[in-house]
């Protein structure tokens, strides 16, 4: 694996997280190896200042989401502090802000590669599944665990997988809560590439360094039509709300509101109707 000078992206103070940059690529790395990475709600807060971070960063162009360590991605929500209404943080109140995380990353106008390093179970497979892109490690274990241990997602993590899987795969994998091999979820399409372990880091690196010498706007708008179709209403707001912003930066709109703090009739007739 090539060494990369990963620094630290100033003005956090994260606990459970890492949050480092390089090249204008960030890594959001879940940093509790010793419980497989699994999350906590301090945890999932940490991870959504970052995510917030990075959507509002300009030098940021790609994020990397992973595991530290060499055994788990994410094995999902901490079951030692599961309580009455969610997983409970030190203030003592039950969450389940995972799934505003979830959406996070959903919506975030840049690509998320999920760098699967180990087990991606339960709350973690929902996160890999939600990224845009997964790469995994040979060693990678992918499943659900809901059922079994009193716990189900049925938002994304059911019907965006059957989206990904079809719906008779993506009831095995809810049903029966087996756990399946890096080449089993490749060839289901839930990942897209399978890599050994110590080639992961540099597979992710260069598919982000290859998504970074294309149009961002384009990549952009692609993404929010990929989440339209399946986001219903939500989903075509945001590819409204791109196509928005686009239109905000063309002449046609300018004009208008440079009309309207002249106190003067917009002039439109000199733009272009395309057929």
């Amino acid at each position: 694996m090539e060494k990369r000078d990963w620094k630290p992206i100033a003005g956090f103070d994260f606990e459970e997280i890492l949050f480092e940059e390089y090249h204008h690529i960030a890594k959001v790395t879940i940093n509790r190896p010793r419980y497989r990475n699994a999350f906590t709600p301090r945890t999932v807060w940490e991870m959504s200042q970052a995510f917030n971070y990075c959507r509002e960063a300009l030098d940021i162009r790609v994020v990397i989401l992973t595991g530290a360590g060499d055994k788990a991605f994410c094995s999902g929500g901490d079951m030692h502090v599961k309580g009455r209404g969610g997983y409970v943080g030190g203030d003592g109140i039950p969450r389940l802000n995972v799934l505003d995380l979830q959406m996070q990353i959903r919506r975030l106008p840049k690509p998320v590669i999920a760098m699967v390093n180990g087990y991606a179970i339960g709350g973690g497979h929902v996160l890999h599944v939600v990224c845009d892109l997964t790469v995994a490690s040979d060693n990678a274990v992918f499943g659900q665990t809901g059922p079994k241990v009193g716990s189900f997602d049925a938002g994304f993590g059911a019907s965006y997988l059957a989206r990904i899987v079809g719906q008779k795969k993506a009831r095995e994998i809810w049903f029966l809560c087996r756990q399946y091999s890096a080449v089993e979820a490749e060839r289901m399409g839930l990942v897209n590439k399978v890599v050994p372990f110590d080639r992961l880091e540099d597979e992710c690196v260069e598919w982000a360094e290859t998504m970074m010498e294309r149009s961002p706007l384009a990549l952009r708008m692609m993404k929010a039509g990929f989440n339209a179709e399946l986001d219903g209403q939500a989903g075509i707001q945001e590819l409204a709300g791109d196509a928005t912003m686009l239109y905000y930066t063309l002449d046609e709109a300018q004009e208008g509101g440079r009309a309207f703090l002249e106190k003067r009739k917009p002039d439109f007739g000199k733009y272009p109707q395309f057929p």
